[in-house]
């Protein structure tokens, strides 16, 4: 190989002294927009604002705009010049960011419960402005080689809390657990059902339908089982619990019910941390099914994978290891820029059965040491962006003890605002938290029972209006509900018991207004 003295670029000093590189003056196109001193000037006056929004410690939620305002706003900041470049305007530079600050939701301040989002750590911001300056595509080593180096170390440190074997197991980033989602399911198909790549769901015609077997899942579950060919009509729906967990009394008479219609479920998808309140389903058990029954076992845990890294929650993901696929996006609770999704197989051979393609352009033909490194060809994405680089960052300076703070301080929040809501007589309580969600209702005695739905939505929009707190909603047993998710380690107690008075009093202007309208 080749000496690590060639990874020095040519021209730079490595003294003391820190000399700047004598840069000769070249041909070609002279272009400002490219010149450092004014990168350096435009990243001032972006750091500086959002050095003062993050000092910004005050209770607010999200100034929602009228889009066509905001449209209007928007395009007064455009420049009229066409026929040459225009230069710099940092006046308009510094209107823009605040705009885009402001109209944001306020996910550092302490009025922001609403999404499963985060602020981020602010270094990871930092290294996502370094790696958009760099611009290195890491599907593949040769164009980006230390995010592909930090994705394998990364892939490792965390493969220490699943715990399959080192050398079969394998993990790829991708845009997000949508994505990553589908790319799994895609993955279990071609290996259950290998002759659907090439020769379509035709190939299946005559014998069976394939079907995917879910409890709670995410709509983009759902969304993939539309896209792969096997419809709605055949996901089959295992029963919840009281807790919305996969029952797992249910599980084998369910699938049982859905072979004698024809159906062959080849994959099982469970979640940890589902999307609506927060359940995590009980994959020990549902790994031992999936085994006896050759299914292949995907677990969602693009929310609550996380609490793997805390030694006090881990246990939540007993059996983890069984599962052959397993998503988890770092955007959420590991708190970096969005989207960075951490999609393991535990099979790394399997890993690459998602996809079947020859591409001269981009793929060798004869593997080397470097292609060990490309993930190109298990992954839907083609340019990628360097994901794993503020993950890793992040982990190599900081490491795993930053990460399980603040997820067991969030946890540890989400339950004491539980047992708050139990001590308030005119609050319900629909659920015990297993994570950072936590989902209730508002039902004061002056309420008639029929506007129980359509109430609870009410409340959020105009709490979401008056741009002090921002939440969100969810039905629960068709019945609207309010939803918090807890993602900013500044609140405590004493915020949420605020956002509790703010919720009680829009409650009781709505139904003032509604009885002042009907007499």
């Amino acid at each position: 190989m080749d000496s690590m003295d060639n990874l020095v670029p040519i021209g730079v000093c490595l003294d003391s002294s820190e000399k700047k590189l004598n840069v000769r003056k070249a041909g070609g196109l002279e272009l400002d927009a490219f010149d450092p001193q004014l990168f350096r000037k435009s990243a001032e006056i972006a750091l500086s604002k959002l050095e003062k929004y993050l000092t910004d410690s005050s209770i607010r939620g999200l100034a929602l705009s009228d889009p066509s305002a905001l449209l209007h706003l928007a395009k007064d900041l455009m420049t009229e010049e066409h026929q040459e470049i225009a230069s710099l305007d940092e006046e308009k530079l510094g209107a823009i960011i605040d705009l885009y600050i402001k109209t944001g939701i306020q996910v550092h301040s302490p009025g922001y419960m609403g999404r499963q989002f985060s602020g981020v750590i602010p270094l990871a911001g930092v290294i996502d402005l370094i790696s958009s300056i760099v611009n290195q595509p890491s599907s593949f080593y040769e164009s980006a080689q230390l995010p592909n180096v930090a994705e394998r170390i990364m892939a490792d440190e965390l493969n220490r809390f699943i715990g399959w074997e080192r050398e079969r197991f394998a993990m790829v980033t991708t845009s997000g657990g949508t994505l990553a989602n589908f790319t799994a399911l895609l993955a279990a198909r071609n290996d259950k059902l290998p002759r659907i790549w090439s020769e379509g769901i035709s190939a299946l015609e005559g014998k069976f339908r394939p079907a995917i077997a879910v409890g709670d899942a995410h709509y983009g579950v759902c969304r993939a089982a539309g896209i792969l060919g096997i419809g709605e009509e055949q996901i089959v729906r295992l029963p919840v619990n009281r807790k919305k967990q996969i029952c797992i009394e249910k599980v084998e008479s369910t699938l049982d019910a859905a072979k004698e219609r024809g159906l062959e479920v080849f994959c099982m998808v469970a979640s940890v941390g589902t999307t609506s309140v927060g359940a995590f389903d009980p994959i020990d058990e549902l790994g031992e099914i999936a085994a006896q029954r050759n299914i292949w076992l995907h677990v969602d845990g693009a929310h609550g994978g996380s609490l793997l890294v805390s030694d006090k929650l881990r246990h939540k993901l007993k059996g983890i290891e069984k599962a052959d696929s397993f998503v988890w996006d770092a955007h959420k609770m590991m708190f970096v820029p969005p989207a960075c999704t951490l999609l393991f197989y535990k099979n790394k051979e399997k890993s690459r059965g998602a996809f079947h393609q020859e591409a001269s352009y981009v793929f060798e033909k004869e593997p080397d040491i470097y292609t060990q490194f490309d993930s190109g060809k298990k992954n839907f994405e083609c340019t990628k962006r360097p994901l794993i680089m503020n993950l890793w960052v992040l982990w190599a300076l900081y490491g795993k003890a930053l990460f399980a703070n603040k997820i067991e301080y969030l946890c540890q929040l989400t339950e004491q605002a539980y047992q708050i809501l139990k001590d308030e007589p005119d609050f319900e309580t629909l659920h015990q938290p297993e994570a950072n969600i936590l989902c209730f209702r508002y039902l004061p005695s002056n309420l008639p029972e029929k506007m129980f739905s359509y109430f609870q939505v009410a409340i959020r929009k105009r709490i979401r209006e008056e741009g002090k707190f921002f939440i969100s909603k969810v039905d629960i047993d068709g019945i609207g509900s309010l939803r918090v998710v807890f993602m900013n380690h500044q609140i405590d107690a004493t915020h949420f018991r605020m956002l509790l008075s703010e919720i009680r009093k829009t409650g009781q202007e709505l139904i003032s207004e509604n009885q002042a309208i009907n007499g």
